[in-house]
């Protein structure tokens, strides 16, 4: 049996796949006993990227650690992010899993590291590395769960600049919930809750994982001492559709967790970020923020 399988979604990101995958080779080598099991789902990437795991399976990953095994799912539809998961974690021949995104850059020996933090705690049932950009300044990457007055400060009051809704702690700590792009729990207890809720095609899919952990008693914590390059939005295409995919996860969220009264509040607040946002980009000529809060404005209509 592996002691840990590490699961990667690809979606038309080819280099920054392999550059992953390079990474996770290059971080487990400081731990060459670490029978390491990596699954990458390809969600029918039409940019090499099948051709590249392929060649990767075929030479690099399997002479440079026997311990390391290597498994390619080829979806023939873009699945999306949590049914990908899911998908990956049906295969997943270890009790312990590590999530990492296609765009993460993997530092040292942060696998390694995080594997032993994590098999030697009972605090915390989900844990989350340090998350950098790509100049390894800290990436915001944890924080609390998505009240209403804290969508507000994400909204309307840079709340991620000031460290009301996402931060990047220095010490162990415990938080509501970590990034998707990089945590590691147990599979049995990723099973507990059911799994990634693949109504949610892509963002506020851990939210809402982190969200039913908490229900079931289960803990999430944040471990800075290991360390990852996270480029961010890897797959999205450009900026328009995080936005328009965190609208939807918002609204999906809220109608799921909360009552009629604070799902009308929250439509409220992404209205009128909309029609700011719009008439701000009408101002000053902007073409994107023009079409993007027009079209998030009906995805408030439409629900």
């Amino acid at each position: 049996m592996n002691d840990i399988s590490i699961i990667i979604i690809s979606y038309n990101t080819k280099e920054l796949t392999k550059k992953c995958l390079e990474s996770i080779i290059k971080s487990i080598q400081y731990a060459p006993n670490l029978r390491t099991e990596i699954i990458v789902v390809d969600n029918n990437s039409t940019d090499g990227s099948v051709k590249m795991l392929a060649q990767m399976q075929m030479s690099k990953i399997k002479k440079q650690n026997e311990n390391v095994k290597f498994k390619i799912i080829y979806n023939t539809t873009n699945t999306g992010f949590s049914k990908g998961n899911n998908q990956a974690i049906k295969q997943a021949t270890s009790n312990i899993l590590l999530f990492l995104n296609s765009d993460i850059d993997v530092l040292e020996d942060a696998i390694p590291q995080l594997y032993k933090y994590f098999i030697n705690q009972d605090q915390f049932q989900f844990v989350g590395g340090k998350l950098l950009n790509q100049d390894q300044t800290p990436q915001a990457s944890c924080g609390p769960f998505y009240s209403l007055p804290v969508i507000f400060a994400a909204l309307f009051l840079r709340g991620d600049y000031f460290g009301l809704t996402r931060y990047s702690p220095n010490t162990i700590r415990g938080v509501d919930w970590v990034s998707g792009a990089c945590f590691i729990c147990k599979k049995s207890d990723f099973e507990f809750i059911s799994g990634f809720d693949e109504k949610i095609f892509m963002y506020m899919d851990e939210i809402d994982l982190f969200f039913r952990a908490k229900k079931h008693g289960l803990k999430v914590g944040f471990y800075p001492k290991s360390r990852f390059i996270h480029l961010g939005s890897g797959s999205s295409q450009g900026r328009t559709q995080p936005i328009l995919q965190v609208y939807k996860g918002f609204i999906y969220f809220y109608k799921k967790h909360h009552n009629n009264k604070k799902i009308n509040l929250l439509k409220i607040m992404l209205k009128l970020k909309a029609r700011l946002a719009y008439w701000l980009g009408k101002a000053a000529g902007n073409q994107y923020l023009i079409n993007t809060y027009a079209e998030a404005e009906k995805i408030v209509d439409a629900n």
